[in-house]
């Protein structure tokens, strides 16, 4: 298969801090972000990119995998794993060695055999539904991860699925394309079935079935609670201190104008009903603004004696109070 470099994707090294990882994964997804981005199919494909890269590299543990398996490849080569992956049990063997290939997930045949939280690779054996008598009645159940925005979530959607597999004492392979419903207010986690798309039953036994599990896909603005959206709004100290109106994006597209009151500190939560993520139910959740004071690092020396004079203005004994 072919050896994912997720730092280059992301132009950090492989030193790089979270910090430095989080910035360069915003800046290129709303760079290529299917909603703002010309050429559509490109920014797709990059945007899919990009997220895995993010998934990667932004979780600790699986950061910790990634490096293990070291970047002794050379570009065009077809990728080997390293021999302690061998005995590792969360990699056994590629889709091709399978024999099944799930394609249009939004995840990388090196993401799903690596990376996949009990994704297809892990499962395609081990979920064999078995008869009264031990022996098995159906084929093995087949999982996948299956990458949709938050855009994807709020509105619905459908995504094209191609299923290709090899058939037991068959030359070549049979390829399949299913267009699946992604119903309006699906959560991370839901599964949707696709009945008799696994592996094959034994003789006189049916299929298993194919199950296609939802990952959201990392936003580069919000991040996701139950039915409820967050966001971070950085504003400058004298905002917070005076108040202010700014304009948040919000997930349907467009600005909505939030007030912050006078006298706001960092880790306040405001809220604006209505604007998060579906609900089954009907409705909406809610969006929350959390703010974050940005100070300035490199006052220049008009805005240090601004400051200081504030400091004095401010002070106990400016304000008729006593000092310690």
């Amino acid at each position: 298969m072919e050896f994912r470099d997720y730092y280059k994707i992301l132009n950090v090294s492989r030193s790089a801090s979270a910090d430095e990882i989080r910035s360069s994964f915003r800046k290129l997804a709303r760079q290529y972000h299917p909603d703002v981005a010309k050429d559509k199919k490109k920014a797709e494909d990059k945007f899919r990119e990009i997220n895995e890269a993010y998934e990667v590299l932004s979780d600790p543990e699986k950061r910790k995998r990634y490096d293990q398996l070291g970047a002794a490849w050379q570009e065009g080569q077809e990728f080997q794993p390293p021999p302690q992956w061998r005995g590792n049990t969360r990699w056994t063997q590629t889709p091709e060695e399978f024999g099944f290939h799930v394609g249009g997930t939004g995840f990388s045949d090196f993401f799903e055999a690596f990376f996949s939280d009990g994704g297809s690779l892990s499962s395609l054996f081990g979920n064999r539904r078995p008869s009264r008598m031990g022996v098995p009645r159906a084929g093995a159940d087949v999982e996948a991860d299956l990458a949709v925005t938050l855009e994807e979530a709020l509105k619905g959607t459908a995504k094209t699925i191609i299923l290709r597999r090899r058939q037991p004492g068959q030359p070549g392979e049979r390829t399949q394309t299913y267009q699946v419903s992604i119903p309006a207010g699906v959560r991370e986690g839901q599964r949707i079935r696709l009945a008799g798309q696994g592996q094959p039953g034994p003789p006189s036994g049916r299929p298993g079935d194919l199950f296609l599990r939802i990952r959201y896909a990392k936003h580069p603005y919000f991040r996701v609670e139950g039915s409820d959206l967050f966001y971070e709004f950085e504003l400058p100290p004298w905002s917070a201190a005076l108040g202010t109106q700014a304009d948040i994006p919000v997930l349907d597209g467009g600005k909505a104008r939030l007030r912050i009151p006078p006298g706001s500190s960092s880790g306040q939560k405001l809220r604006l009903a209505g604007l998060g993520m579906s609900q089954k139910s009907g409705g909406r959740g809610d969006l929350y603004v959390t703010l974050a004071i940005r100070m300035p690092k490199s006052p220049t020396p008009e805005e240090r004696a601004l400051w200081e004079k504030l400091a004095r203005a401010s002070s106990p004994k400016a304000n008729g109070g006593a000092t310690r």
